[in-house]
């Protein structure tokens, strides 16, 4: 029944309602947990893609190039070779309906809003490491392991290089422009760019690398990528800050040879030329450049294995391209870590995290997170009513109301000793006295947390009491016999009581 065109275009539109309606519906939904907010993700992708795929059929169709849709509405018209014939299309029609239930007397009819309502369920297969947890964490051990065995890497720690890596900028030049760096950034862009596709599926990556490539042309024309402000291609070699002499400055080749012989070997070397010889005959090689273009220079100043003057000057735009693909990659690398800052911030305390852990410990903490997952799923699945904001029972269900009034839950107590803490109950007010947080603000008020300060709860209030406590004790008051003070001939000095004592003895 839907082999016409016609019906296939009207399904087809059918269809593209009907995944629009369940994107809203899914979007609606709040997810439980992490997992779940990746699975609703990755599925909202997947109807947006076949909602994609589906439109780009119908275009097909109304563009009629094979004149098809054309043909068969001018048939539903009755039009034909002889002539307009409505009444006998009309009939034909009727009579191949009528053939169709006959020939299919049981046929079922199917509603498709089942077979949409089930992508709603279905978990999507996503692919994540155990490092990575399911999204939460980077892995970047590969890389790392790349980073530190090349000459461009330095031997860091895992958890200084998640910091490190997209610092590009502090890469020498001429590092940059070796094949192994280019591959360590292939390598690291296709990771993050896998990263991004399995944590991230309804985020525009390509309206995100458009914006990067405009702003980086603009800034490549003027100089002023980071890293890469000298663009100094002088004879198809890429100088260093180093190996660049200005030759201008020097009108004489012994002014030349002040330089040293280290720095006149690195200028020829950049520029092809022969780097050996004593300190004269390197500065005078150099200093032929000042008033003779390299590509008339003879070749015996040439290096062995150098380029040619045509070669030199035909790589130029080679070496450029290159300069540029690679600067592009690393603007591209910078935008996509801006990007993950926070899940990379998360990774490298995770790491340090593990460091202090057991294999033990791990494993049952990863076990632990995958418990209460679950929990939180089933939790949020069944929602509980609540409208007075009662305490939860032992069963995870609101207390009776009238358990509520009759042990005072609702009232509120605070104790200023507690650091303004909250206690819910007359219960729990009269069981904090002995918690620890209690007794912890007594001893750093000098105070002893006896019988005599119970509900007390105002830091005033206790010190008052405890100053009422010491002068009934007797603590403050004068007592002449140990505090009256008394001096004998020599310039001892006594107490009352000890001095009388000395005397009646004729020790004084």
């Amino acid at each position: 029944m839907s082999s016409t065109l016609l019906e296939v275009t009207r399904s087809a539109h059918e269809d593209v309602e009907r995944l629009e309606r369940l994107i809203v519906k899914e979007l609606q939904r709040e997810p439980a947990s992490n997992r779940d907010q990746l699975f609703q993700s990755h599925r909202v992708r997947n109807m947006i893609d076949t909602l994609i795929s589906t439109t780009h059929k119908l275009v097909e169709v109304y563009e009629d190039k094979d004149n098809a849709r054309k043909d068969e509405i001018a048939a539903l018209g009755g039009q034909t070779a002889s002539g307009v014939n409505l009444f006998g299309a009309f009939y034909d029609r009727l009579k191949e309906i009528r053939e169709y239930h006959r020939r299919h007397p049981l046929a079922r009819v199917i509603d498709p809003t089942e077979e949409f309502e089930e992508l709603l369920k279905e978990e999507p297969h996503i692919e994540f490491s155990g490092e990575e947890a399911f999204g939460r964490y980077l892995d970047m051990h590969e890389l790392y392991n790349e980073y530190i065995n090349s000459k461009f890497g330095e031997p860091v720690e895992y958890s200084a290089f998640l910091d490190t890596f997209s610092q590009f900028q502090k890469v020498p030049r001429h590092l940059k422009l070796t094949r192994q760096y280019k591959d360590y950034l292939t390598h690291l862009l296709e990771y993050l760019l896998s990263y991004f596709e399995r944590t991230e599926p309804l985020q525009d990556l390509g309206r995100m690398f458009s914006k990067v490539e405009s702003e980086f042309e603009e800034l490549w024309a003027d100089g002023k990528i980071p890293g890469w402000e000298n663009k100094d291609m002088a004879n198809g070699h890429v100088q260093s800050q180093e190996s660049i002499i200005d030759l201008d400055y020097y009108s004489t080749v012994e002014e030349l040879m002040e330089v040293g012989p280290e720095k006149l070997k690195e200028a020829l070397g950049a520029r092809g030329l022969k780097v050996g010889g004593t300190l004269q005959q390197r500065a005078e090689r150099l200093f032929l450049m000042k008033h003779t273009p390299l590509d008339q220079l003879d070749k015996k100043h040439f290096g062995k294995g150098s380029r040619t003057s045509q070669e030199n000057g035909g790589s130029i735009v080679l070496q450029q391209n290159s300069m540029k693909e690679i600067a592009l990659m690393e603007a591209k690398l910078q935008r996509m870590c801006e990007f993950f800052k926070e899940r990379i911030i998360q990774t490298k305390e995770n790491v340090e995290k593990k460091q202090a852990l057991t294999y033990e410990e791990m494993e049952a903490e990863r076990e632990e997170e995958e418990v209460q997952a679950d929990s939180e799923s089933d939790d949020d699945e069944q929602q509980i009513y609540n409208p007075l904001k009662l305490p939860m029972g032992w069963d995870g269900k609101p207390i009776p109301y009238w358990l509520y009034k009759l042990h005072g839950l609702g009232q509120e107590f605070k104790c200023e000793i507690c650091g303004n803490h909250s206690y819910w109950g007359r219960r729990a007010f009269e069981r904090h006295f002995k918690e620890w947080r209690h007794q912890h603000g007594m001893r750093c008020l000098g105070i002893p947390n006896t019988k005599n300060f119970n509900e007390i709860t105002s830091i005033l209030e206790a010190k008052e009491l405890w100053e009422r406590i010491q002068e009934k004790q007797g603590l403050n008051k004068w007592r002449p016999d140990l505090e009256e003070e008394y001096e004998d001939k020599e310039g001892n000095i006594y107490n009352k009581k000890t001095y009388t004592d000395l005397q009646r003895q004729g020790l004084i």
